[in-house]
């Protein structure tokens, strides 16, 4: 018996209609020859999130951003007319990679009047103009003006800096990102500003660690350590079901309960968590900011009493978390082979105002640093077994209903590639 309310059809999956019940193959995130098609696909196709506004502040910032599978280098930057520009990390001259220190493959961040190449001194503006040329005249009817960096196209949404590497699609990253990003707008992410980042290499698809995240049927089990005794006991009797799922186009949402900042009781936490209000549902209390209440109009959209957080996936690889007590969750999953990925895992809070709330924050970031390595642990093992192909088709229950829609989404987005490409 569901213990939240449902749609008319019985379950979210079947109000979904063209997702299907039937069982699902994962085939997808097992084949090297579907990774390339991906690639081409997707990647080099998608609006990406690459960082926020706040990494480059003032004129002149700048960070690279490392895109294995649309095998690109690119540079985003603060030019002096205080616009945020993307572009290709190449060296017009003889393809170079243009900003790096010690290691080529290391992303980098610093602050520049102009880039310099390392290999012939060729040297650009913040705009991409190309505006020194070593021994200029020794090359033959060279026109500098021709020559500036190959421009990467670059919008910005609610301060989350998109780039999308394609050509066909003109859609405007606002319009890509649909009604889910439209009705979290005005969220407060300017004023969480305080940022804790982790970041790891994955021996897995990236599907599968979206999959782990895009539900949370198996925090119960997984995750029981890390909850006391009897809280374990009594989740694991209890399951999980999600609040609310839906989708729009090739993106998803779910919201989750959140019983757990603060507890109803506090023998339901740890001694750590009673005494630090905080946990691996962030700091108790809400931060003293504005736009939290209320909030924008589409963040709990079910309107349950017992809301705990939102989880937004954007297509492909984009996800974040608006936690209920006031602060946020970036996922960003960047894959390098068919079975390796990239994960990022980024914290957001208002910035504290003591010491006691900075301890808050730590401890929710490296409680959430647990949750993940589990999951990455979990993930390893699952991607080896999917390639023994021992089995080959699997059940999905309708809080895995996520995990069906980005598999159709992806398989969709490819054979669409497939066909226009024949």
């Amino acid at each position: 018996m569901a213990h939240f309310t449902k749609p008319v059809e019985g379950s979210w999956t079947e109000h979904f209609p063209t997702l299907g019940t039937d069982f699902v193959s994962f085939e997808d995130s097992i084949s090297p020859e579907h990774y390339e098609l991906e690639r081409k696909a997707i990647f080099e196709r998608s609006w990406l999130n690459v960082g926020r506004v706040e990494q480059i502040p003032k004129r002149g910032n700048y960070f690279t951003k490392e895109i294995q599978a649309a095998r690109a280098s690119i540079i985003v930057v603060r030019d002096n007319e205080d616009q945020i520009r993307a572009f290709h990390n190449v060296c017009r001259h003889r393809g170079n990679k243009l900003v790096w220190n010690d290691f080529p493959h290391e992303e980098v961040a610093g602050t520049a009047r102009q880039f310099q190449c390392k290999y012939h001194a060729w040297r650009y503006g913040l705009d991409g103009t190309c505006t020194f040329v070593q021994q200029e005249t020794e090359f033959f009817d060279l026109d500098k003006s021709k020559l500036g960096l190959a421009a990467v196209r670059c919008e910005v949404w609610q301060g989350f800096i998109f780039i999308n590497l394609g050509n066909e699609d003109t859609t405007p990253v606002r319009e890509y990102l649909g009604r889910f990003a439209k009705g979290m707008e005005g969220y407060p992410f300017d004023q969480m500003t305080e940022v804790y980042q982790y970041r790891a290499h994955v021996k897995s698809n990236w599907k599968l660690y979206i999959d782990a995240f895009a539900e949370f049927y198996h925090a119960p089990v997984l995750h029981a350590k890390q909850y006391v005794g009897t809280e374990s006991r009594k989740l694991i009797g209890y399951g999980y079901e999600g609040l609310h799922y839906d989708l729009d186009g090739r993106h998803s949402m779910q919201s989750a309960w959140g019983g757990m900042s603060p507890p109803k009781d506090l023998s339901m936490v740890k001694p750590i968590e009673r005494i630090l209000r905080s946990g691996n549902f962030g700091p108790w209390d809400r931060p003293d900011i504005t736009g939290l209440d209320p909030l924008p109009g589409g963040v709990n959209p079910s309107g349950h009493r017992a809301w705990g957080n939102d989880s937004y996936l954007f297509f492909p690889n984009f996800m974040i978390l608006i936690w209920a007590p006031g602060w946020y969750l970036t996922y960003h999953y960047w894959p390098t082979a068919y079975n390796e990925h990239i994960f990022e895992g980024t914290l957001y809070f208002a910035p504290p105002k003591n010491a006691a709330e900075r301890l808050r924050h730590e401890l929710a970031a490296v409680t959430f640093k647990e949750f993940a390595l589990q999951d990455c642990n979990t993930l390893e093992a699952t991607q080896t077994m999917l390639e023994s192909r021992a089995v080959r088709d699997f059940p999905l229950n309708d809080q895995e209903i996520l995990i069906r829609h980005l598999h159709k989404s992806a398989n969709d987005v490819v054979a669409a590639y497939q066909a226009a490409t024949k």
